[in-house]
Formats: structure tokens, sequence, C-alpha cells
């Protein structure tokens, strides 16, 4: 059972059927718990005293025995050049976790932490510097979404997850949060408008191919040899390339679903011709997308690229036949890269 600081059930994590077993524990017919989580998941209140179809018994009983966990707002960035959001948020036990909203053409997607901090140790990556310090829970996750929808008036119609953390590392409690995103009694999210980013877990994969979940799979590649991607990437000393490929073309077989490939350009290190034949021999017989990523500077390293280095680059895959993109620049005027704000706040 997931609980709150002071001991109280977090509702906000409980499935439907979880809910319902326990409003029928507090003596309450099975239609109480439908409405308890249509308020919490359609209306999206953080507070029991908000659910006025309620009595005031109940609503009382409800607050003795549960939390609603809710997130503060403590920074708030508004990009002037394309309506990307930046989050700063407090948690219920002070650490901090950020969570980004872009707007697109097709509508507004959210990018969400799943971790505060990251055991991972990517090179190039400012969410990992502090150090990895717990898991967040579903609905702590959850929160991120309702947030973000609440604090700007948009419809959210898509999440990624490819914030602070890494998702397979926190496996169980991702899952429950797509669970609930997608429950047709809450906000009934489709799983096709969700993107789990890893750096590849490869177990976990295998156990995602499994679940038929329907969502994008983006693997972080960032380079297309071993010895290139331990440089950058520590994960790859325990799940090296080939047995990271095999288990992408296990998703693919299983579930259908193309997947998406990451790869943060950084010049002198993975940005030459021959890096990109490489990669091409890599992917060539995969259905899958390169996504480029020029990266994002940060203090504490000395790796850089810039979106004609990218360009550049994805003409060297053009050539080869490989289908890439250069990653759309959002929020650069505030740093709206994962990590960063968070750090800059608690040093």
């Amino acid at each position: 059972m997931y609980c709150c600081e002071d001991g109280r059930t977090d509702i906000l994590s409980l499935d439907f059927d979880e809910l319902a077993e326990a409003v029928g524990e507090l003596g309450e017919k099975k239609f109480r718990a439908k409405q308890i989580y249509s308020w919490l998941h359609v209306k999206r209140v953080t507070d029991f005293d908000s659910m006025t179809d309620l009595s005031a018994q109940l609503r009382a009983l409800l607050k003795e025995k549960f939390c609603i966990k809710s997130l503060f707002v403590v920074k708030k960035l508004e990009s002037a050049r394309d309506n990307t959001v930046k989050y700063l948020y407090r948690l219920p036990d002070g650490n901090h976790v950020e969570s980004v909203l872009m707007e697109y053409e097709h509508g507004n997607t959210v990018c969400v932490s799943t971790q505060v901090g990251c055991k991972m140790g990517c090179r190039f990556c400012a969410s990992t510097i502090a150090g990895y310090k717990r898991d967040l829970s579903p609905s702590e996750i959850l929160a991120q979404v309702y947030t973000a929808g609440r604090e700007s008036g948009r419809k959210i119609g898509g999440v990624v997850l490819m914030g602070i953390g890494e998702p397979l590392d926190n496996y169980d409690n991702v899952i429950r949060f797509l669970r609930l995103l997608s429950s047709k009694d809450g906000m009934n999210m489709s799983l096709r408008h969700v993107s789990l980013s890893t750096c590849g877990i490869v177990p976990r994969i295998y156990d995602l191919a499994k679940l038929g979940l329907g969502l994008t799979l983006s693997i972080s590649l960032h380079a297309a040899d071993n010895r290139s991607r331990s440089e950058i990437m520590p994960v790859n000393d325990r799940y090296g390339i080939n047995e990271l490929m095999t288990a992408c073309r296990d998703y693919f077989s299983t579930t259908g679903r193309r997947i998406s490939f990451e790869y943060a350009l950084i010049d002198g290190h993975n940005d030459s011709r021959e890096d990109a034949r490489k990669l091409s021999e890599l992917l060539g017989d995969m259905v899958c997308h390169v996504n480029i990523i020029p990266v994002n500077k940060i203090k504490e390293r000395n790796f850089t690229s810039d979106r004609k280095s990218a360009q550049r680059f994805r003409g060297y895959l053009d050539e080869l036949g490989i289908n890439a993109t250069v990653r759309r620049t959002l929020g650069a005027d505030i740093d709206a890269a994962c990590g960063q704000l968070r750090r800059e706040y608690e040093i």
C-alpha cells in the first residue's frame, strides 16, 4: 500500500478496484468509490472538501484515512518564444523535481520526472549530477500531469517520461502511473500518446514488451559502439549495445511499435561521418527513427553541439538511408532541459 509521510494512505496512487475496496471497508457503497475516483482523476481536486456531493461525515473520514498528494510550484518559467513552461515542484517530503509543458501543433505534452535524481550517471546529463535520492510514487508522477494542466489551463494530450530519473529503474511505480493515466474512469489518455525514454535497462524492456501497452519506446542510445557509449553512459558497461539491440528487436516484434532512438550529439565524440556509418549499420534492419538532439550545455561538463552540427549529422544519416530528424528546440530561453533548475535551486 502506498502511504503519505504521515502514514495515511496515498489515495491518488490507488487504482479503481483498490479504491472501491478501501471505500467498502469504510462501510460505503461502491458508487461512492466512482464519485471519489472522478473527483481525483477527472476533476483533479487536491482536497477532500472540494468533493461536494459527498457528505461532510464521509469527507471527514476520508481526510482521516487518506491524503491527496499534491505538488507545490516553487518556480515557474515561461518561454517568450514558444509557450513552453517549466515547473520546479516541491514534493511533500521537501525534495524537488521538474516537469516541462510543451506546445505542439497537435496539442500539449508534459515531460515528467520519475525519480528524484538519477543513478545512471550519463556524463552529459544535468539530472544525474546531484545524485539519486528516491523513486517517485505513482501519485507524484501523475500529479505533475494534473498540476501542469491545472496551472496552465491547457488540455494535456500527451506525456513524455523523459524528465529527471530513469523510468525503467522505477518500473513498478511507472507502470502503475501508466495504468492510472489511461484508466477509462479517469483521465483516459491513450498510451499511444505516451513516450517512455530509457537509457537501456534490458530486462525491463522485455517486461515492458510483454505488457503490450501501446506506448512509444525511446532508447537513449547516443553512440553506435560500446567504447564510445560506455565513455558517456555507464549503463552500457552492464548492458552492451548488442544486448540492447536484441531487446529492441524483441520489443518491435512483440508490440509492432516503432522504436525511437535518441542521439544526443556531442562535438568531437559521436558526430563524425564514421559515427553515422556505424549507426546506420547498427540500425539498418530495424523499423525505427533517430531523433538527433543538440546536447544541452551544463557548467560541470565541456560537452557541446548546436543545430548546425545536428543538421550536418542528419545529412550523413539521410545519405545512408536512415530516417532521422533534429529535435525541435523548445524553451531554449528558459533552460528547459530537465535537471538544471532543480540543481541550481538546491545548490
